[in-house]
């Protein structure tokens, strides 16, 4: 037990958090069992051991513990959980829950057994926490930690402290907020930045991020795909080389009986690997209004524009760039739909989107909103692209 507590005091006196995340301040710590789910890279450790460091810093009553430790080879959590709560313990951060076998089962235990325990865990956004898993979902809450939004990442380079708006605040009164925000800083001087790299926070590191990325994008699939959903290590050739003509072709509607002969598996065999690569935060499927999975997508793109930027460095696409941003920092927390006016996208059943270069020459309906790149600040239903990066 000592071991872990000194691991917890160094990582909190190294920690490098040099953004306070939104999340943190969406979550009700005052529930005994939460969830923290989110996508590889996106700073679910670096999240618990700030939460950590907020609320009790190196206070013995609560302790980070990562299952990456050889110590749960021979112990169970049940047995760690009641020394720790033995000893006066109060809190316990668990990372990467998915890596010890009976991970639910001994949570729900631990739940019951110890009333006084506080248990936070992170885990991959593969793990559906409360759909397929009976042993917490009536204990459990979940949240989702996204990548940095344009906002967070525009308050870290420009040293600003700007608000998140809601969607109907951007609507209806975005000339102001942008108008704000213009007498402070440029945003469009930082936002092809956030595009190419902005989304995981790993960008603060000094290494090639590309090439971090890239790494990050192969362990979501050997890891996060393969581990979590027990699939044979045999298939991660088709999967990857599924993701690589997904991404390729981007935007499109697939083609689900040409991927299949393509990878050499079945339908809806391809379609299982479409959902958990959406699962895995790197596509996003995109329906019509009333249509869902498993019903085939009318389109799909990148998850974000970094893993774009990755993928996509010769031949680069800027119209989808716009789009892939646009449905990003839409799609958490809105019902994001394809728009059947002619339109790109159609947003709660209610506002319909198109994502422009520029407002010169485009034809301009009346009930339609145009969120416009390349302009600051705009007018009436033209709306600059960057503010939907200020959603959270």
């Amino acid at each position: 037990m000592e071991a872990f507590y000194n691991t917890h005091t160094y990582l909190i006196e190294h920690i490098q958090s040099p953004i306070k995340r939104l999340l943190m301040d969406e979550i009700d710590w005052t529930h005994r069992m939460i969830g923290i789910k989110g996508s590889r890279g996106v700073g679910k450790t670096t999240f618990l051991l700030q939460y950590a460091k907020d609320h009790f810093d190196t206070d013995r009553s609560c302790l980070y513990v990562n299952f990456n430790s050889f110590y749960f080879t021979q112990h169970s959590l049940v047995e760690f959980a009641a020394e720790f709560c033995a000893q006066g313990g109060k809190t316990l951060l668990l990372d990467q829950a998915f890596k010890y076998e009976n991970w639910s089962r001994e949570l729900r235990e631990c739940y019951d057994r110890f009333p006084e325990l506080h248990i936070v865990f992170s885990g991959s956004s593969v793990m559906r926490l409360i759909e397929d898993n009976q042993d917490i979902q009536d204990i459990v809450v979940s949240y989702n930690l996204r990548g940095f939004s344009f906002r967070e990442f525009l308050n870290l380079k420009a040293e600003t402290s700007f608000p998140s708006y809601c969607l109907d605040d951007i609507i209806h009164n975005h000339v102001k907020i942008a108008q704000n925000i213009c007498k402070t800083v440029n945003p469009l001087e930082f936002f092809q930045s956030y595009l190419h790299h902005g989304f995981y926070p790993f960008f603060l590191e000094n290494r090639n991020f590309s090439e971090n990325l890239l790494k990050t994008m192969n362990m979501m699939i050997e890891v996060d795909i393969l581990l979590i959903k027990q699939i044979e290590p045999k298939y991660l050739s088709k999967i990857r080389k599924l993701l690589y003509l997904m991404m390729t072709n981007a935007a499109a509607a697939p083609n689900v009986s040409l991927l299949s002969k393509e990878i050499e598996t079945s339908r809806a065999t391809i379609m299982n690997y479409i959902k958990y690569l959406e699962d895995a935060r790197l596509l996003n499927m995109l329906y019509a209004e009333g249509d869902e999975y498993p019903k085939k997508p009318n389109q799909v793109y990148f998850h974000n524009t970094n893993l774009m930027h990755a993928i996509s460095s010769e031949k680069f696409d800027r119209a989808l760039e716009r789009k892939t941003f646009f449905y990003n920092v839409l799609h958490t927390k809105h019902k994001v739909n394809i728009c059947k006016y002619h339109l790109d996208f159609c947003i709660d059943n209610k506002y319909h989107f198109s994502c422009e270069k520029k407002p010169d020459g485009v034809k301009q309906y009346a009930k339609a909103l145009y969120a416009i790149d390349e302009i600051e600040i705009g007018n009436k239903n033209v709306i600059p692209l960057w503010l939907f990066g200020f959603l959270y």
